[in-house]
């Protein structure tokens, strides 16, 4: 029964052993000042932002293009013969002035064929004069002017005017007025034989030299005109339509120290399906000491025209084609706009409510609804300008 009773002891003892240890431990942690717990801070990002502001702007056009001679033909005999050479040599490169002599294509028989003709109808008009003065003799004087005035050797004067139909019945049937026209037509034939240049130019390609024989259409050689140029420049179609028939552009080039100032005079009413641009034509007038060589580059720029109630900003601030981000309530939200002309580095939009603010610098990682603050202009904190804004 002792034992017993020890045991209770043993236990009772022990379990308030370990009750006072657990109270105690209480006790002490409770005494135990609590430890300093910082405050969540909600991070914010620091933006360019800039108010918008609708104004009116006038955005430049610019684009390489390449010269070619507004001019550009092949010369074709008219006439069968000996090429007979002038004192312009028929050779590639060489160059002439307007008016100058090409080339000649032998034409003595045509000269001998023609005189003979103008001799046999001054013996026929000589034939008529007797009863033209005696019939018609109102008429006389202005045939016997006529036929003093021809000579075989030069083209032949205008043919008497009269407003007699009996002496037109007279002159049809000698056969005079067939013979007039028939020798007009072989003079007309005789200059054929000599190529006379139709402006400033140079040969491009010769064909045939000096000496050899052509045939009536055989291409003699190609020629181009230098006083007169034409630059063709490629534009994008979103660009050209900025750009009127008329307008004035200056052009450079990237390998002289020289500048030309072109009108535009078309523009081509399609697009090139490799390139989607459209073709804009302006000629340059080649008179200066700086002078410019068929299939050289320039490039153009034109001044473009004022377009109303825009903004220009960098083309970087603008992501998923026509989206930007605005402030509102210090944080962010996406807004559409409507892009009126794309340049090189900046674009011109409207379609935002005026005095909204606008973020002005690319952002990544960020989402519709993230806090921000705007960044003063003299602090230095900001994103890098290359960065990319995430599609969403």
């Amino acid at each position: 029964m002792k034992q017993i009773d020890r045991r209770i002891v043993i236990v009772a003892a022990f379990i308030f052993i370990v009750g006072l240890a657990y109270g105690l431990m209480k006790f002490l942690v409770s005494q135990k000042p609590e430890p300093y717990r910082r405050q969540a801070v909600i991070a914010k990002r620091y933006v360019k932002a800039e108010e918008i502001k609708y104004s009116t702007i006038v955005s430049p056009v610019s684009a390489p293009g390449r010269v070619s001679s507004i001019s550009e033909i092949d010369v074709i005999a008219e006439a069968s013969g000996k090429i007979l050479v002038s004192n312009i040599p028929l050779k590639k490169g060489a160059s002439f002035s307007k008016g100058d002599l090409l080339f000649t294509i032998y034409p003595d028989e045509a000269k001998l064929n023609l005189k003979s003709k103008k001799s046999q109808f001054l013996n026929s008009i000589a034939n008529l004069l007797p009863d033209i003065k005696i019939d018609y003799e109102e008429y006389y004087g202005s045939f016997k002017n006529f036929f003093n005035s021809i000579n075989v050797s030069k083209p032949l004067p205008n043919f008497p005017e009269f407003k007699n139909e009996k002496l037109q019945i007279f002159l049809a049937s000698r056969n005079v007025l067939s013979d007039y026209y028939g020798i007009l037509r072989d003079e007309l034939q005789l200059s054929r034989h000599s190529i006379v240049a139709p402006f400033n130019g140079t040969y491009s390609d010769v064909y045939l030299e000096a000496g050899a024989y052509t045939n009536m259409g055989g291409r003699v050689a190609h020629i181009i005109r230098t006083d007169l140029l034409e630059v063709e420049v490629p534009i994008e179609k979103f660009d050209a339509e900025w750009i009127k028939v008329g307008d004035k552009a200056t052009l450079v080039s990237e390998v002289r120290d020289a500048k030309w100032n072109g009108i535009v005079v078309r523009k081509g009413q399609f697009v090139d399906p490799n390139t989607q641009s459209q073709a804009i034509f302006l000629t340059i007038q080649n008179n200066g000491n700086k002078k410019l060589l068929s299939g050289e580059f320039l490039n153009a720029s034109f001044p473009g025209h004022p377009i109303d109630n825009v903004m220009e900003v960098p083309r970087n601030v603008v992501f998923n084609t026509n989206e930007v981000f605005v402030i509102e309530d210090g944080k962010l939200r996406t807004e559409t706009i409507e892009i009126i002309k794309v340049n090189t580095k900046t674009l011109i939009f409207n379609g935002i409510e005026e005095g909204k603010v606008l973020v002005m610098q690319p952002l990544i990682n960020v989402l519709e609804g993230t806090l921000v603050e705007i960044q003063e202009q003299e602090s230095k904190m900001g994103m890098q300008e290359n960065e990319k804004p995430e599609s969403k």
